[in-house]
């Protein structure tokens, strides 16, 4: 008798033992999707800007990622493409996302910065490069609740120029109003496996060989219905912290295809040299400091009823 009740806990064991064994590793898969969800119910919002949608819905929403310290670059914007104007009878409203600080002053100029702009949208996450996918998908979810009346939305950072007149001319020759993405695109893009690179993705973060279709992240629109397409189906997309290729996962998912804007190349993840014929032609351009921001602008506007040699 005694031997047989041994004999049975030592199976009992055993079975619990290759129980655990096999739930253990089921979890540890990167294959197993709940582990890399995005949650979209991610943090509370601590500031949201002064807008009425429907009341007077905006042509276009620019959404632009900024951190505390980026005080100047944020005026900077304002005073230049980033101010509220009308590009051929159409709204454009300019809007910045930003996370949270354990420093108590920098929280304190954000606070009284969103409160004299209203132009804020701010969540109780920390503001960290790799929390980009959150305050991506923060403004998108803005848009989702708050403004899902605009006709365009754009994701840009705070280091870019955009040339808004440009972009509203080429939005409205494109007359597309659903289902549209546009950028520069990146159709053949690989994981990063060093990691001492700043996009290093690792196996278990992003198991693939291969990522989706994405635009850079330094500037890409879409059509209004978009973002609450891609809020929707976020949740059941991997996360992955590359904030670019996450929405690209999103748009694979939904199937949406990438599209170009113009027949001419357009957004410039970049730097580029300036001259305002060259500007005027372009839609985004990387590392602009503020200095150079506004010089650039006010060379742009001064210039808009001048006639530009054909190249």
């Amino acid at each position: 008798m005694a031997y047989s009740k041994m004999r049975c806990t030592h199976i009992f064991i055993l079975v619990l033992g290759a129980l655990c064994l096999y739930v253990s590793v089921y979890n540890l898969t990167p294959f197993k999707e709940e582990l890399f969800v995005f949650k979209k119910e991610s943090g509370n919002f601590l500031q949201l800007p002064e807008i009425d949608c429907r009341e007077n819905p905006p042509f276009l929403v620019l959404l632009v990622t900024s951190s505390h310290r980026q005080v100047a670059a944020r005026m900077a914007i304002r005073q230049t493409w980033g101010r509220e104007m009308v590009v051929k009878g159409k709204q454009i409203k300019t809007f910045f996302l930003l996370g949270i600080t354990t420093k108590d002053q920098e929280m304190t100029v954000v606070t009284q910065e969103g409160q004299q702009y209203r132009d804020i949208i701010q969540k109780d996450f920390v503001d960290v490069y790799f929390n980009l996918t959150l305050k991506t998908m923060m403004g998108i979810e803005w848009v989702h609740h708050y403004c899902p009346e605009a006709a365009f939305v754009m994701k840009t950072d705070c280091d870019m120029f955009v040339n808004v007149y440009y972009l509203t001319e080429l939005l409205l020759k494109k007359n597309r109003t659903t289902r549209f993405f546009t950028g520069f695109l990146k159709m053949n893009e690989f994981p990063i496996r060093d990691n001492s690179s700043k996009w290093f993705v690792s196996k278990l973060e992003y198991p693939w060989d291969k990522y989706p279709p994405f635009c850079s992240g330094t500037g890409y629109v879409f059509s209004g219905d978009v973002a609450s397409q891609v809020y929707y189906v976020s949740e059941s997309v991997p996360f992955i912290k590359l904030e670019d290729v996450f929405v690209g996962l999103c748009l694979e998912k939904l199937n949406i295809k990438l599209e170009e804007l113009h027949s001419e190349q357009t957004f410039f993840p970049g730097r580029l040299h300036f001259s305002t014929c060259r500007f005027k032609k372009i839609v985004t351009c990387h590392f602009i400091t503020p200095p150079q921001m506004s010089t650039y602008w006010q060379a742009l506007e001064s210039s808009l009823g001048e006639m530009c040699p054909v190249s």
